[in-house]
């Protein structure tokens, strides 16, 4: 599987090549009966505003899974495609296919006053107070004083069965877009990263349960990652965590991971300073290639 982007200049290009596995998760090579590899060519590529929107609707309304009603998605997926020089799409055989991925940073405080930003900047700093912590103080502070800090909102999805290989080279095309683009007096000198993403919690069933076996299991319910990578990043951040989601409308029952478990999906967010968010996606290309 090899990823690769068609970037803002000719020539820049992140090419690591990875095998895709079936479902047994083998990787003994003299093992050909019970193995099939699979060649996938991910490409990366720049945002296309006559391409790429719905397939990066699709993906925000899965990044923001139940609280998705919430938001003007048409008009942040506009305000994303139309960026067409920061982030990428991850695709498969061409770029007019829908993107199986997607990675992009928006200024806040350029976009403030544009109503699907004012939403997000409003349900974050919210919502950050139900995670705790340091978030609880630090990320609304941050978001209430947009007039200095220059915050950029990193949002980032992908299909469920994605390889996370292709992921590093996404974060690392970003860092040098941001790096070109600061270099050219574009308005992306962030002083802060948030990046947001999801996360789940892995809960007993509450199908014949009694109502005191249920309460042990929810104070035993932890955390788990969608996105592998964000166990790693949060590592950098200076505030970090999960919070509910605010239109939470089916069981855990419904979103069943095993058997004898429920999946109870919530939101994840990080704050990350910019004088740590180079050595954040180093930390991220070193873990994914050693989970490999």
């Amino acid at each position: 599987m090899a990823a690769r982007k068609r970037a803002r200049e000719a020539g820049q290009n992140n090419d690591p090549t990875v095998d895709k596995m079936d479902e047994d998760g083998s990787s003994d090579d003299d093992d050909d009966d019970d193995m099939n590899i699979v060649n996938v060519d991910f490409e990366l590529f720049n945002y296309d505003p006559d391409i790429d929107f719905h397939g990066v609707k699709t993906l925000l309304r899965q990044l923001f899974d139940a609280d998705a009603q919430l938001f003007d998605l048409s008009g942040l997926s506009d305000l994303i495609v139309e960026q067409n020089t920061i982030g990428s799409t991850c695709k498969v055989d061409d770029k007019a296919n829908d993107a199986y991925a997607f990675l992009t940073v928006l200024n806040l405080s350029e976009h403030r006053a544009k109503a699907p930003v004012a939403q997000l900047i409003d349900y974050l700093g919210e919502r950050a107070k139900k995670v705790g912590g340091a978030a609880a103080a630090a990320v609304p502070g941050v978001l209430a004083a947009l007039d200095t800090n220059v915050v950029g909102l990193v949002l980032a999805e992908r299909l469920l069965n994605m390889p996370a290989e292709v992921i590093p080279p996404m974060w690392s095309m970003l860092v040098d877009e941001i790096e070109a683009a600061v270099e050219d007096g574009e308005p992306y000198g962030f002083t802060h990263y948030l990046v947001v993403s999801r996360t789940y919690y892995e809960v007993a069933s509450s199908l014949d349960q009694s109502e005191r076996r249920q309460k042990k299991a929810r104070e035993e319910a932890s955390l788990q990652y969608f996105h592998p990578e964000d166990e790693e990043m949060r590592k950098h951040a200076a505030a970090a965590g999960a919070y509910p989601f605010i239109k939470e409308v089916e069981s855990a029952d419904s979103k069943r991971a095993f058997q004898e478990m429920g999946v109870k999906p919530a939101g994840f967010m990080m704050l990350i300073e910019a004088s740590k968010f180079q050595d954040a996606i180093k930390a991220v290309g070193d873990y994914v290639g050693s989970a490999a």
